[in-house]
């Protein structure tokens, strides 16, 4: 059997559809289809069960995937204990994390690790939703919440707290909130529909807004999809946001507003598949970061 077409066979499978597929073998989907078709015609056995809600394995494409699955997983081990004869960590190490801990933790810090480990390229993605770290989407990711996947390792790395801030201009024109109902009568800014929606409570604000809003409040809501964009539309004094303290703590133009009233508490968690276990270079990121959170006294 043709390996390309196994290794296609095993992301559709993966993703359960074409399309998904596809967008992680930067293929187009009919050249997906394509693929499976020809994998089915040379084995003569259909792999997949098509529906109109996606795609399901049949028995024999059960039994090719786990064996796929045991060839991948065997030839990461191989390639990290190829890559581990070397002495220094070395290699592509690719991290994924939230556009909040990426921008506003880890960027500034980075430069440090890349001192450290000069023969490590560093491939950053800000990906509010989760990469599948077992597909090998990363290498290792930053969380803000433990997974549950058993094949998966996490260490718990530091938390983060959110409060209500504005910018000191908008509490001169608007009045500063002195009770959780006055929030209903201001301009709040909140995550979007498409914003982490893995994250437990991240629109703790909004969901306050809607409960407490009476006929007749004069409160607006904008909804931005990123911690960035609300962070800039805060600074630009559009109106009150949920902020991580940390990043408002670099920021003495913003003002945490109604400070006994507490947002969400998040932990942060450094997570990686259990097969880069022996990675050089996942250790040597995993030491780092452990250190760095350890460092950290915020």
């Amino acid at each position: 059997m043709d390996w390309d077409k196994l290794r296609i066979f095993h992301a559709v499978a993966s993703a359960g559809s074409f399309t998904h597929a596809g967008q992680m073998l930067t293929l187009s989907q009919s050249a997906v289809s394509r693929q499976i078709s020809a994998l089915e015609e040379e084995i003569t056995t259909p792999l997949f069960q098509r529906h109109a809600r996606g795609l399901t394995l049949t028995d024999e494409g059960e039994l090719l995937y786990t064996a796929v699955s045991d060839v991948l997983a065997r030839l990461a081990e191989v390639e990290e204990a190829l890559k581990n004869v070397q002495e220094a960590p070395r290699g592509t190490l690719k991290i994924t994390s939230s556009h909040g801990i990426g921008t506003y933790w880890l960027l500034p810090r980075l430069e440090e690790f890349l001192k450290e480990c000069p023969e490590v390229e560093v491939h950053l993605v800000l990906e509010d939703r989760e990469l599948d770290l077992a597909q090998r989407e990363a290498d290792l990711a930053i969380r803000m919440r433990a997974p549950i996947q058993a094949d998966l390792i996490q260490r718990k790395l530091f938390s983060v707290h959110y409060h209500m801030y504005a910018a000191r201009d908008y509490l001169d024109r608007n009045g500063t909130p002195e009770k959780i109902e006055d929030i209903c009568n201001h301009t709040v800014v909140a995550y979007g529909e498409t914003a982490a929606p893995e994250i437990r409570d991240i629109n703790w604000l909004l969901d306050m807004v809607k409960r407490l809003s009476q006929p007749g409040s004069k409160g607006r809501i904008l909804r931005i999809n990123n911690v960035t964009g609300i962070l800039q539309a805060a600074e630009a004094g559009i109106g009150l946001a949920a902020v991580p303290d940390y990043v408002a703590a670099d920021r003495p133009h913003l003002v945490r507003v109604l400070p006994d009233i507490p947002g969400p508490t998040f932990e942060a968690h450094l997570v990686y598949a259990d097969a880069l276990r022996q990675s050089k270079r996942v250790a040597a990121f995993r030491d780092f970061l452990v250190r760095a959170a350890r460092e950290w006294k915020y």
